[in-house]
């Protein structure tokens, strides 16, 4: 089992480690109380005046919580930035958007300063998937206004190794750039994993020869859902690694060589929280919180994600001290469906859909037919038997996740195609018809 660390913070003691996390937390909390208007107004109106009542990191509970609907309030009433900034503009390098899946995007700037950090905890990322100099990684993304791989393009740099950019290409085009280069790492969303390598069995291409050895996964949850895992491993010949961060937050999780482990999460650059999202108590299930320690410039402190993870306390075999998070993202809580009566995720339907080597891509709608809801997936199928396919996605289904759904065979390249986040579920019962 290959190990490797980017940071010696990685492998400290519980102890060791909360008293760099206090220290990280004062300093960031005094230059914000100093100059940042936003939490000047947040803090200091929840009582708090400076960073010396912060003696222990359980005083971190006497602050509030931030939520994004803060953030988009105050951009929209102190265009186009708001004020959320800690230093005068002109110490701001970098400029980032979210994807604005979620409602309206978030505009996001980084100092020099917490750009080099931003690297520093991609560089994380790498170094635990074993990625190091001797590795050329291919980066498959268009390089727009969402931070999508940007960092990760940092990252690269800090740990020595070489960065392909994918920008401007085609799917067909990256599948060839990428062989021709003799690219070693591939970086992406897993949807868009997915899709070259459908690309690629077009094409005539295998990709278990392409020279891939590891993968890397963020933008949607993914490469921690088992069956979608095996999937991308068995098309690329490759170990399949995922990865979790957010623009207004950072690049927050990684997975380890120790599979399957769940998510580390990053606590030397972040303090991390679960609570449950009905009492806002502690707990090891429900929606994580976070506070970021390297971002002085935009930070965000406490921050509700809206991300709902099953802490994993137990010592990972990597050696690392940090807490893991089991399964990666569960999902988000807003994203959850209730259907008659059945809590659903996203990502509990794709790993039953994927655990199907036959059905290529698919889609999903909840829609209330006479007074009654109803799942219709619609699927993509490979092969001469496609209605036992979908026959069988039934059956499965039911078994799984206690819900017999409606599942449709649509002909070949129907269905859309991702790069970047893909949204493949969708809540159709409060349109007109439904």
């Amino acid at each position: 089992m290959e190990i490797a660390y980017f940071d010696p913070n990685e492998t400290l003691e519980r102890e060791q480690l909360e008293e760099i996390q206090l220290a990280k937390l004062k300093d960031l909390l005094r230059q914000v109380m100093d100059s940042n208007p936003f939490y000047q107004r947040k803090l200091g109106a929840a009582g708090f005046k400076d960073a010396e009542g912060i003696r222990s990191l359980s005083d971190l509970s006497q602050l509030p919580f931030t939520i994004k609907e803060e953030f988009v309030a105050d951009q929209a009433a102190n265009p186009p930035f708001g004020t959320n900034l800690t230093f005068p503009l002109e110490r701001y390098i970098k400029f980032h958007q979210t994807s604005g899946t979620t409602g309206t995007p978030l505009r996001w700037l980084d100092t020099d300063d917490s750009w080099d950090w931003w690297a520093r905890c991609w560089a994380a990322v790498l170094c635990a998937a074993g990625v190091g100099p001797n590795d050329r990684i291919f980066f498959a993304f268009s390089f727009g206004p969402f931070i999508g791989f940007w960092s990760g393009f940092e990252g690269a740099r800090k740990i020595g190794a070489l960065a392909l950019p994918g920008g401007g290409m085609d799917s067909r085009q990256r599948l060839y750039f990428l062989m021709e280069n003799q690219a070693s790492v591939l970086i992406s969303t897993p949807s868009y994993a997915l899709r070259l390598a459908d690309v690629a069995k077009e094409e005539g291409l295998d990709l278990a020869k392409s020279g891939i050895q590891r993968t890397i996964h963020a933008g949607e949850p993914g490469a921690c859902i088992l069956a979608t895992k095996r999937r991308i491993e068995t098309l690329w010949g490759a170990k399949c690694f995922d990865h979790a961060g957010a623009t207004e937050v950072g690049a927050f999780g990684f997975e380890c060589a120790v599979q399957p482990g769940g998510v580390h999460l990053n606590e030397g650059e972040f303090i991390v929280e679960v609570i449950d999202p009905g009492t806002d108590s502690s707990a090891d299930r429900g929606e994580l919180v976070i506070t970021n320690l390297g971002r002085a410039g935009m930070p965000v402190i406490r921050y509700r994600t809206g991300d709902l993870v099953h802490l994993d306390r137990v010592p990972c075999d990597c050696g690392r001290g940090f807490v893991r998070i089991q399964g990666g993202i569960i999902g988000r809580l807003d994203d959850m469906l209730i259907v008659r009566g059945v809590n659903i995720f996203p990502s509990s339907l794709e790993n039953i859909v994927r655990g199907f080597a036959e059905i290529v891509e698919y889609r999903v709608k909840v829609i209330r037919e006479r007074e009654m809801d109803e799942m219709l997936i619609e699927i993509e199928v490979e092969g001469v038997s496609p209605d036992a396919i979908a026959q069988a996605l039934i059956n499965e289904s039911k078994v799984r996740i206690g819900l017999r759904p409606q599942v449709t065979v649509v002909p070949p390249d129907t269905l859309p195609r991702f790069e970047l986040k893909a949204n493949r579920v969708f809540d159709c019962r409060g349109e007109e018809g439904h």
